[in-house]
């Protein structure tokens, strides 16, 4: 394997090749990555096997993460054809404005450089990050965990493949196979080849990388997610939507953790809601209020208990669910405040007025109204897969694909002007 400057001098090389790429190669070579994909499925598949077994000590949430199956490589086809399907963003002219001495001035999109991911557990990203950061005209380096290593250099093969097929350096994607922790300080430290990283993984990985990076760091993908079921919301449709955001994939990071309902439909709500959701297994952790309705109630004990402080700021990731009574929009959006990551929140609401102030106030990467929340997903919001979940407010928020991807710089013409 090369030494991880010589990665980074390579990628930098790599990246001014794609810098001049044009649509139509890029666009092949994500056909051909979608075609090497299916051709190799098969020893994917029992690269994957081989990871999951071995994986046993991990949490249910993370093995989830890294599991492999037909219907998840569909899935990952699918959204590299959908990425070539999409416009370019690189050389799109945006922002054209007048100039008194008549130049013509506009912004342009242009490449970021090179981009470093280093992700656990999930071998997807190791294919989104490719096929994004290949159609934006960067180039990668790629580091995922040594639980999936396996995974990751078969998959590395029909990247390698597709490059080759289309005659891109092979140096346009890269992937650190070893499990070296050291690697990772040493690839942190690069500023002068990376310009941008982005972790994909627990709360320990975005902060080891914030304190010990000299790059640029895009930091999201925790998701503390919020749903409010104020007074005036139909409360059958609701528990479906609840349900959904809980319950259809819990270990990703915009499944709903934190269910805040108004105090005027509570005891009404909770109790029927923890039956209803104690179907799928889940188990409510119960504020004092919410303790004392679902006591009254006489609802079985064993779906619920007592919801501790430390609960409100953590991702169980599981079937887990806390709940909390509160007085008004106004103190659930102060809880929203207080506990969220800025990741993905919403509001099931009638009331306009409450639903609009909801939006205005709540400022998480994604706001919904009436929404699940697990709409959070490049692929749902159409972008065709996405490379992270940004919940910073700077350069991009929510799911990143291709135009976050890029940045821009200012094009000036003149005829031979200077300045007055």
């Amino acid at each position: 394997m090369k030494t991880i400057l010589e990665m980074g001098r390579s990628a930098r090389e790599a990246s001014r090749f794609l810098m001049n790429a044009s649509t139509n190669r890029k666009n092949e070579f994500l056909l051909k990555l979608a075609d090497a994909l299916d051709a190799n499925r098969a020893a994917i598949l029992t690269a994957n096997q081989l990871d999951y077994d071995e994986a046993s000590a991990l949490t249910p949430a993370m093995r989830d993460r890294l599991l492999l199956n037909d219907a998840r490589i569909d899935g990952i086809i699918r959204d590299v054809r959908h990425v070539a399907e999409l416009p370019d963003p690189v050389g799109e002219c945006f922002d054209e404005m007048p100039h008194k001495d008549g130049l013509k001035i506009h912004k342009e999109r242009t490449p970021l450089g090179v981009v470093a991911v280093i992700y656990e557990s999930r071998p997807n990203v190791t294919i989104d990050s490719a096929s994004l950061l290949v159609k934006s005209g960067n180039a990668a380096i790629l580091r995922g965990g040594k639980e999936t290593i396996r995974t990751n250099e078969s998959l590395m093969n029909a990247v390698t493949e597709a490059l080759n097929a289309v005659g891109f350096p092979e140096d346009c994607v890269q992937c650190i196979l070893s499990p070296d922790r050291a690697l990772v300080g040493e690839l942190l430290s690069m500023d002068q080849y990376v310009d941008m990283l982005i972790p994909r993984g627990g709360a320990g990985l975005h902060e080891f990388c914030r304190k010990n990076s000299r790059i640029p760091v895009i930091t999201g993908g925790i998701g503390v997610c919020h749903i409010f079921l104020d007074e005036t919301a139909d409360m059958f449709r609701s528990f479906d939507v609840i349900r959904n955001a809980k319950v259809q994939r819990p270990t990703v990071c915009n499944a709903l953790e934190t269910l805040l309902v108004h105090q005027n439909i509570a005891d009404a709500a909770i109790p029927d809601l923890c039956e209803y959701l104690a179907a799928d297994g889940v188990i409510m952790c119960a504020d004092p209020r919410a303790m004392e309705i679902l006591e009254r109630a006489h609802v079985r004990s064993e779906f619920y208990e007592e919801v501790r402080d430390e609960d409100f700021d953590k991702e169980w990731l599981s079937l887990r669910l806390n709940v909390k009574v509160v007085d008004d929009l106004a103190e659930a959006i102060a809880h929203i405040q207080e506990h969220g990551t800025g990741h993905s929140d919403s509001i099931l609401t009638e009331d306009e007025d409450n639903a609009n102030a909801f939006v205005a106030q709540v400022n998480s990467a994604a706001v919904y109204v009436n929404c699940s929340t697990r709409f959070t997903d490049g692929s749902e919001l159409g972008l065709g897969a996405e490379i992270a979940i940004s919940t910073q407010p700077l350069h991009a928020r929510g799911p990143m694909a291709l135009r976050e991807l890029t940045t821009y710089k200012w094009v000036i013409r003149g005829d031979y002007n200077s300045r007055k």
